[in-house]
């Protein structure tokens, strides 16, 4: 799925990059002292960097499609990793939270359990993750060819605990893109 994000870095720059990210930054924001750390996976655009900055925080993005990259280092002015978050090494990292917005939406149940034990290796004792996936049930083909995995509250409050997490807040907002499709957001903590 990736493939598509390297070719169509562009269509999907200009889709995301002016979206106001408050709404689902915000139970985040209000959590973390100033000047925290914050790794932002599958960074994209951007744009929730530059959002993190602005606000007096330190992020760093973490992107696998490197066009992608190459623009969130410019629109942001941070440093931008690549890498796939299936096989990139945690372990050498320690970040106050970790954001995944959107990030995983194309991964399999057992995929997203497997990024959130491995992604923990970076996150300090007391740290945060931000989780939104897209609400629903199996499975959904965008016109464009991509497949999104779709999510239920119930299968993420039990899956958390089994990850060493819970859950401080859980949300419902609708795409602040045209096709207004329901998201859950998620801000966790180690249990």
């Amino acid at each position: 799925m990736s493939d598509y994000y390297e070719k169509n870095f562009e269509k999907y720059y200009k889709a995301t990059v002016d979206l106001d990210p408050s709404s689902f930054l915000n139970p985040l924001k209000e959590r973390l002292e100033p000047g925290a750390t914050i790794l932002d996976i599958g960074c994209g655009s951007g744009r929730d960097l530059l959002w993190l900055k602005k606000r007096g925080f330190q992020p760093y993005g973490l992107e696998k499609a490197e066009n992608l990259a190459h623009l969130a280092r410019d629109v942001s002015g941070c440093q931008v990793m690549t890498g796939d978050v299936l096989n990139f090494d945690f372990s050498h990292l320690v970040f106050d939270a970790l954001l995944l917005i959107g990030s995983l939406v194309h991964f399999e149940t057992a995929e997203v359990e497997k990024v959130l034990l491995r992604i923990q290796k970076a996150l300090t004792p007391n740290g945060l993750i931000l989780l939104t996936l897209k609400e629903g049930v199996g499975r959904k083909q965008g016109e464009d060819g991509r497949v999104f995995v779709l999510w239920q509250e119930s299968l993420l409050r039990s899956l958390a605990p089994k990850l060493g997490l819970r859950i401080l807040e859980l949300n419902r907002q609708t795409s602040l893109l045209e096709n207004g499709e329901p998201w859950l957001g998620l801000l966790l903590a180690r249990v």
